[in-house]
């Protein structure tokens, strides 16, 4: 006998047909998701906050994220690099947002002060402070891929675009920040490699250097990037800065320190002829300042281990006066601090002290950076950093300690 089915439950049973169908879907399109994403959700579920914004004081918040998987860097070096801002926002865009999120790298004037210096029980330092004005900033780990060192740095979110009188909140956001690994200012990597990066205002008005030869081409902070992924020694972060050509980020001229753990450092500079002729960033040429070549530099002392930067080219007979080097008071403040011991200071809390004398909030701020971001001095020995933000130096709670050790 031939049993009939109600309307109801037939309609029932489609529905529940179709939820099963669905749910399946939906899994197997969570399952490719996390597939495709699974290191870019790993580093943005990573994202913390360790320091809340004060607004009546000028501090900006402070994160932390551990980055996932390579990021695409080795995909980046084989398609040669990027020209410009726009090339390198339209790679990360492609690889690591997917097409999702577009952004884009703000203009900037750093101000900034670093040296390196050697502690009493023997441990190589290399210190910096980045001068700017209030903004979020956030502290970037990376892990070891094969050929490729895992690293400490340290980001101002400003530069892509995030509003600095806002939290880092709702995913839109947390996707941006995937792009950090592209823009650090100052970092070290698990070989005792540190490198950082300062304005030189070169030309007369910062004319950003824009080297056009058959070399694959780099923008400013993604050098750095590849010196923490990269390079064992200074040697090495030298060869690879020789091997590319160098397109300023923002608008703006940068030279870099470089230092590693045997004591070995260097300044690299790309430079034309003087300030106020250095008008064309095509023709300018790197010029590499070791720390034990550089009695022609005019330092302090020539046969010294240390060396320090603020915001000039090194090079003699590139400006007419003194006047015209940015950051020379801050120069010359911090080379009387590091012959005083001739490089030798107790500890990383004695190079951070150096680091507080010429803090912005204090010092004369007539470059028009309002504050120090951040300061850091990386132990390139037991690969560490000691970090401060916004000048807390001596505030209980506000000095952070990150280990690639550990």
């Amino acid at each position: 006998m031939e049993q009939t089915v109600k309307p109801r439950k037939l309609w029932k049973k489609i529905v529940l047909g179709a939820a099963a169908v669905l749910a399946a879907l939906l899994l197997v399109l969570a399952i490719a998701v996390f597939a495709l994403w699974r290191n870019e959700i790993a580093s943005m579920s990573s994202m913390r906050l360790l320091r809340e914004r004060d607004d009546a004081h000028l501090d900006g918040a402070v994160y932390s994220m551990d980055v996932r998987g390579g990021f695409y860097l080795d995909d980046f070096v084989a398609q040669g690099g990027a020209k410009t801002d726009k090339e390198l926002i339209d790679f990360i865009t492609s690889k690591i947002t997917k097409g999702l999120i577009k952004m884009n790298i703000s203009e900037s004037e750093i101000a900034c002060s670093s040296f390196t210096a050697a502690a009493e029980d023997g441990d190589r330092l290399f210190a910096r402070n980045y001068d700017f004005s209030k903004t979020n900033t956030c502290v970037v780990r990376t892990r070891a891929n094969e050929g490729r060192h895992a690293s400490i740095s340290t980001v101002d979110l400003q530069f892509l675009g995030l509003d600095v009188e806002k939290d880092v909140e709702g995913l839109a956001n947390r996707i941006t920040c995937l792009a950090v690994p592209y823009i650090p200012l100052d970092g070290i990597n698990d070989a005792g490699v540190a490198c950082g990066i300062y304005m030189t205002y070169q030309g007369g008005d910062s004319v950003p250097t824009d080297q056009n030869t058959d070399r694959p081409d780099l923008t400013s902070t993604t050098l750095l990037r590849l010196i923490l992924d990269y390079a064992d020694t200074v040697e090495e972060a030298v060869e690879i800065a020789s091997s590319y050509d160098l397109h300023d980020s923002a608008k703006t001229s940068y030279h870099y320190m470089v230092a590693d753990a045997s004591g070995r450092s260097a300044v690299l500079e790309w430079v034309g002829e003087t300030n106020r002729t250095d008008t064309d960033g095509s023709k300018r040429e790197l010029v590499v300042t070791y720390n034990d070549d550089d009695s022609h530099i005019g330092a302090a002392e020539a046969a010294s281990d240390f060396q320090w930067v603020t915001n000039f080219v090194l090079q003699p007979g590139y400006y007419e006066a003194d006047g015209e080097k940015k950051g020379h008071d801050r120069y010359q403040r911090i080379g009387e601090e590091l012959a005083r011991t001739d490089g030798v200071v107790a500890d990383e809390k004695a190079a951070m002290d150096i680091l507080s004398i010429v803090g912005r909030r204090t010092w004369n701020n007539d470059d028009g950076n309002s504050c120090t971001v951040h300061s850091v001095v990386y132990n390139l020995t037991d690969k560490s950093a000691l970090w401060v933000p916004n000048e807390h130096y001596d505030e209980k709670g506000a000095t952070y300690r990150f280990d690639l050790n550990g």
